[in-house]
Parts: C-alpha cells; sequence; structure tokens
C-alpha cells in the first residue's frame, strides 16, 4: 500500500536544497507531467524490513512519484522483494500497477532527483532528518537493507552509529541497538551492466536480512 504523507516524509515542493530545487523546477519546465516533487516512501506502515536507495532517478521516481518506478533498478529490486515473499500484486513500472509491500517499505536517502543522481554530501545531510523519522515511524522495524555507500553511511548517522564502526561493503551486516543493517551495491543498470552486482548477489543480501525474520 502507498504511505501517506506523514511527518516522516518531506513535503513535495521541499525547499532545503536550493540546487535540487532548481533542477526540479527545471524539470518540471519541460516535463510538466512528470511528478517532479519530493518523492514519499512506498510501502507497509508496519514494515520489519526497510530498504534505502540513494534518490529518485530523473526518468524513474521523479517522473513517476514512487520509488524505484520507472526505471531498470526498480525491476531488480521489486522483483527480489517479490521472490521473498514481500510484494502482493505484479510490479508493471508504474505507480499504478497495484503493487503493494507485505512487512517491507523502500525510501530514499534522498527525497529529490539530484543532477546527474549525484546529491551533494550537504544534500544529503540535509535530508537526512527525513530518513530518520522515517525510521523511527516503523515501529516493526528490525532490519534496513542499505543499497549502496552514500545511503549506507547516511542510515548509519541517522540511526546515531559512527560509519567507521560499521563500513559499507556488499554485503556487510552489523547492528545498532536492535536494527540489523545489511548492506548492498545499488541495483542500478550501471552496477548491473558492468557485472559488479548480480542478481545472485542481491538476492544473497536479502536471504540474509530476511533470515529469521517475522512473516
Amino acid at each position: 500500500m502507498t504511505v501517506p504523507q506523514p511527518a516522516s516524509e518531506a513535503p513535495r515542493d521541499c525547499t532545503l536544497c536550493p540546487r535540487l530545487v532548481a533542477y526540479r523546477d527545471a524539470n518540471r519546465a519541460a516535463e510538466p507531467d512528470w511528478f517532479n516533487g519530493a518523492v514519499p516512501s512506498f510501502g507497509d506502515p508496519d514494515a520489519w524490513l526497510l530498504v534505502v536507495g540513494l534518490a529518485p532517478g530523473v526518468t524513474g521516481a521523479n517522473r513517476t512519484g514512487r520509488p524505484f518506478t520507472g526505471d531498470f533498478a526498480g525491476s531488480l529490486l521489486y522483483g527480489t522483494l517479490a521472490k521473498f515473499g514481500l510484494t502482493r500484486g505484479v510490479f508493471a513500472a508504474r505507480p499504478d500497477d497495484g503493487l503493494q509491500l507485505r512487512g517491507a517499505m523502500v525510501t530514499n536517502a534522498v527525497r529529490c532527483v539530484p543532477p546527474q543522481n549525484r546529491p551533494t554530501g550537504a544534500e544529503v545531510n540535509a535530508c537526512r532528518s527525513f530518513l530518520a523519522a522515517r525510521i523511527a515511524a516503523l515501529p516493526r522495524l528490525g532490519t534496513i537493507v542499505t543499497l549502496g555507500k552514500i545511503a549506507h553511511d547516511s542510515t548509519i548517522r541517522a540511526l546515531g552509529g559512527r560509519v567507521a564502526q560499521h563500513p559499507f561493503g556488499h554485503g556487510a551486516a552489523s547492528r545498532i541497538g536492535e536494527l540489523r543493517i545489511h548492506a548492498s551495491y545499488h541495483c542500478s543498470r550501471y552496477n548491473t551492466n558492468t557485472g559488479r552486482l548480480t542478481p545472485e548477489m542481491f538476492e544473497a543480501v536479502f536471504a540474509a536480512a530476511t533470515a529469521g525474520a517475522p512473516r
């Protein structure tokens, strides 16, 4: 189910990051029918598993308004979630495809699309309050999967941890308090095309993350 925008979601026309606002306005002028805003989290409000990506893609979530929807990364992510019984319905890369998540939620460390898919450190820091609030708003949360180093490091900081004590690495696992954190390379087309990440490698992270988890 799609989660409404509580305090843990950035306002659609968030003004915290001037560069991202300017880029959003330019995209809105060029493509007025796209979502072109801070993309809210998607999934089950009773999720025990949270997936944290980097940021919306310009022709993906920035266009559709749903994380990992409209570009290649979503096919691998939602396909993997389906293999582990965390979805209902079929992912068809559009926000009205009827897909629901069961026990899982997907969000991004940065909620607005950045130019060239590269947020600055200041933009990641500015958006971290929404990530921290999103984590805090999930009462059953026990496991977080982070996609890529930027998302991983921001998640660690949002939880009050030290990055040096929880370093990023594909397949790395750590714990902060009661939360387990599992790290993966991002499921981007670039990573899969270059062989840095294979579907088997990605599924292995989710196998570890879901081991012994509630159903």
